[in-house]
């Protein structure tokens, strides 16, 4: 599963701070400057303030950071954090989590092959349906399959670990899980979406123009856009 909408509704465009992209806000990542100063992730972009926005690429946002382009948006001093990649992670998980949470705890969800088996069979409404993503091979093409078979237009969610989605679930793990058809599964896969592209090995990035570091970075005003 990509980026792609759930949904009809189209987001307002955004233009990426590093690639100069523009496409939907929905797939992107928003940053703000805090009181203090500091970056902060604004994953639910509710924060006020200025928005900086960058594709959901965990490379793009070591290149933001190694080319002082947050400071150059701002056109002010900035301060990031060292982990900022991690807290963004940390919050598009937990966002994903609720999101299930909320939906088992409204009898929208369940965890455990044969529950999403039993679901899919009954014709029930399908959202997303979970594959962990560390969970066996045979056990996501089963899925899939299910999915194709029973639940075609429904979207499968593999960026999340089964301790994750156990979590979600008050469980120590879960490999596999489904979400009805709704304004939570829809948030969910997009949240997911942007979690998967941001977990995504590799990068849009050669190797060489990678940064090596990632550390505090600082610039000062008027260092243009």
């Amino acid at each position: 599963m990509g980026t792609k909408r759930a949904t009809d509704e189209r987001s307002p465009r955004r233009r990426c701070i590093v690639s100069r992209e523009e496409r939907e806000s929905a797939e992107m990542l928003r940053f703000v400057v805090d009181p203090d100063g500091w970056i902060v992730a604004d994953v639910a972009g509710k924060l006020p303030g200025r928005g900086f926005w960058l594709s959901a690429d965990k490379d793009m946002l070591h290149t933001a950071c190694a080319k002082n382009l947050f400071a150059k948006a701002a056109r002010a001093r900035v301060k990031v954090p060292e982990d900022l990649a991690e807290r963004v992670e940390q919050q598009l998980v937990r966002r994903c989590l609720d999101h299930i949470g909320l939906a088992r705890r409204a009898g929208q969800a369940v965890a455990g092959f044969e529950k999403v088996e039993a679901w899919l069979k009954a014709g029930k409404g399908v959202g997303a349906l979970l594959a962990a993503r560390d969970g066996a091979e045979q056990g996501r093409a089963k899925i899939v399959s299910l999915q194709r078979a029973l639940a075609a237009g429904s979207e499968v969610v593999d960026c999340l670990d089964s301790g994750e989605i156990g979590g979600a679930f008050g469980r120590d793990k879960a490999v596999h899980a489904v979400l009805a058809k709704g304004r939570l599964a829809a948030k969910l896969v997009m949240d997911a979406g942007r979690l998967k592209e941001f977990r995504r090995e590799g990068s849009t990035l050669g190797r060489d123009e990678r940064p090596e570091t990632q550390g505090l970075k600082q610039a000062g005003p008027r260092d243009g856009l």
